[in-house]
């Protein structure tokens, strides 16, 4: 940074100095441009009037001629003309010579140099950009990792909550550098490498960063993008001087963030193997566990594709431990919420179990997120400490934005809304075995038009067929009020129907639960370059796809049929219901209770404990037993959709 404070003012004045010679170069044209008072005249002129004896003395300079005729001074161009000195002397004129002007040596100089220097300074700027503001030409090579230092903000374990298991197979390494003799009088050898594997969000990097904090050694922290750059060979010259630079400090740890981006598969590239990443590639296999032996530094790691890295990578020797970073259970997210609200005020009405338990699924991220927008939302109106009206409003607005209480909506679209909503209330509210309902809301928000949300009781990390049967009829339930009371149909359900359709397509395709029996249809293949589009291989037959769609409609139909069933059986309870929430436009599941008969009045205060203009769950969001991830949000949300979304 010193070196370049000082090199600044250089360049200022070589500036000024080029500019200054631009401007003389400039005055000096000017003042060699034809004197005021010559006149030019053409050269068939100039041959007339020496033939007419009005010409007695011209001077010669080059192809120039000048004279005097008369009063006036002339000047004219003369072209190659060997009869033009005869004829000038058979007039009797007086001949004078001169040599051609030369430039100054200067000038000549400048402008003979000055494209050239124009060039130089242009490469010099160029490869300074290059190196990054290095002072070193040609050191494309040298490793772009940052060394943690003293006077930098330092994480500890204590800011990081949740995943009590991976921080406990880090700080068996941590151990390990403090103390290796304690693990080494057993025979043990220090680990070579560790894979941080989980969702985005889950608080991977910020797990490296505690450990960089309470191992208390040199800690270089790189990205696995900053290897590959335009230049052959880069990649891996920068893999062995980054292995070089751990050597000379050694112990200590080396993290690589989103290693996917150098650690792909070989051999699927279009280069083929001598694709530059590929090159980079095998120079960090070697690095990690090649014949020389770099001990004392360990390599983490963190990735949220661990499918896509080449199986060399992960083996044993090179990484020896994967430790999975899940989204946080119920006591997790508790503890982050905590962690990111220690320098919140906090009314004391905010109870953080409240607010853990009705955000399954969320990770560290959003938890953060959560935090950040209470207390925006808190400031913008003038508290003085974030309460949980506050905290719940900013959970809803994580999930799916603002509300869209601007968008006008003809009365009959708002009651078509109703009885969606209400449809999908009483079916899930009269199904065994689904989801309680937390909320239901006729408030336009993010594409949808209205919402009806579902929170689990207890986190769910696999799901039966009967649950799943009962989602899909519970998904249907929005379409059969619609057909019920208004004989329609609307696009307000094509979500629902997409959904529904993926659901019932993974029960027979992934998790054998059809008729086809356990079989799986459909291998999942993602290439390196053609991405998700191209995943799905087809390995099955025609007749084989005919009756997995058939058994499709099967489901989606006996679904819907069952949806139909109850909405008739209780179409007094939809119309109550739909009528209510025409009227107060969001309620929640003591209000819905207490519409439907199942509680009494007096048992349950009618006061809301989300306020009725509370933000909605997002429209968009898939329901949990549609995810493979088992780590995902239970939160199953339901929504009438815009025309247009």
């Amino acid at each position: 940074m010193k070196r370049n404070k000082e090199l600044k003012p250089f360049y200022k004045n070589l500036a000024l100095w080029l500019v200054i010679s631009l401007i003389m170069i400039m005055v000096f044209n000017v003042f060699n441009s034809p004197k005021v008072g010559q006149h030019d005249i053409i050269f068939s002129d100039f041959i007339e009037l020496v033939n007419n004896g009005q010409i007695q003395e011209v001077t010669i300079q080059g192809h120039d001629i000048s004279g005097q005729y008369g009063s006036n001074a002339f000047k004219t161009y003369a072209p190659d003309d060997p009869n033009l000195i005869e004829l000038l002397r058979s007039k009797g004129v007086k001949i004078s010579a001169k040599p051609e002007n030369a430039p100054p040596i200067w000038q000549t100089l400048i402008i003979s140099w000055f494209p050239m220097l124009l060039l130089i300074g242009v490469w010099i700027f160029f490869m300074r950009q290059m190196q990054g503001g290095g002072g070193k030409a040609m050191s494309f090579g040298k490793s772009r990792a940052k060394l943690l230092t003293e006077d930098q903000k330092k994480f500890t374990f204590k800011d990081v909550a949740g995943s009590e298991e991976a921080k406990a197979e880090l700080e068996e390494i941590i151990n390990f550098l403090r103390d290796p003799k304690k693990f080494t009088r057993l025979g043990g050898k220090i680990p070579k490498g560790v894979l941080l594997v989980g969702p985005p969000g889950t608080g991977k990097t910020l797990m490296a960063k505690a450990v960089a904090g309470e191992a208390e050694v040199p800690f270089f922290s790189i990205s696995g993008s900053d290897f590959v750059e335009m230049f052959v060979g880069v990649g891996a010259s920068r893999v062995r001087d980054l292995f070089n630079q751990g050597k000379k400090n050694a112990p200590c740890l080396i993290f690589i963030d989103e290693i996917d981006a150098v650690g792909r598969h070989r051999g699927a590239g279009l280069g083929g193997g001598h694709d530059e990443r590929e090159q980079t590639l095998n120079q960090l296999l070697v690095e990690m566990d090649g014949f020389e032996s770099n001990e004392g530094v360990i390599l983490i790691a963190a990735t949220n594709r661990p499918d896509v890295l080449d199986p060399a990578l992960l083996r044993a020797g090179r990484f020896d431990r994967q430790v999975v970073v899940p989204a946080p259970d119920v006591k997790g997210r508790e503890g982050i919420l905590r962690v990111h609200a220690r320098n919140v005020p906090l009314a004391d009405s905010t109870d953080f179990k409240i607010i853990a338990r009705g955000t399954p699924g969320f990770t560290g991220a959003d938890l953060a997120n959560l935090i950040n927008e209470a207390a925006l939302l808190a400031a913008r109106k003038n508290k003085n400490k974030v309460e949980m009206d506050d905290m719940e409003e900013a959970k809803d607005k994580v999930l799916m934005g603002a509300e869209r209480r601007s968008l006008v909506i003809s009365q009959e679209e708002k009651k078509n809304t109703a009885f969606h909503e209400a449809g999908h209330t009483l079916v899930a509210r009269f199904l065994p075995g689904t989801d309680p309902i937390h909320k239901v809301t006729i408030i336009p928000r993010g594409r949808a038009l209205g919402l009806t949300q579902q929170l689990p009781i207890d986190e769910r990390h696999g799901y039966y067929k009967d649950f799943l049967l009962n989602n899909i009829a519970v998904l249907m339930g929005g379409r059969a009020a619609e057909e019920l009371v208004f004989n329609h149909f609307s696009t307000g359900a094509g979500n629902d129907i997409e959904r529904a359709t993926k659901l019932a397509r993974k029960m027979i395709c992934e998790w054998g639960m059809g008729k086809m029996g356990p079989v799986s249809f459909g291998k999942k293949e993602e290439h390196i370059f053609l991405g998700r589009e191209m995943a799905n291989a087809k390995d099955y037959s025609e007749k084989t796809a005919m009756e997995i769609d058939d058994e499709i409609k099967e489901i989606v139909y006996a679904a819907y049929a069952k949806a139909s069933n109850i909405l008739k059986d209780r179409r007094k309870e939809l119309d109550e219901l739909a009528n209510v929430l025409l009227e107060k436009e969001t309620l929640n599941s003591d209000e819905i209770d207490l519409i439907l008969g199942l509680k009494e009045a007096s048992t349950e205060p009618a006061s809301s404990s989300v306020p009725s203009g509370e933000p909605e769950e997002a429209a968009d969001e898939e329901n949990p037993a549609e995810k493979e991830d088992i780590s995902s949000r239970n939160v199953t949300e339901l929504s009438q959709e815009d025309n247009d979304s």
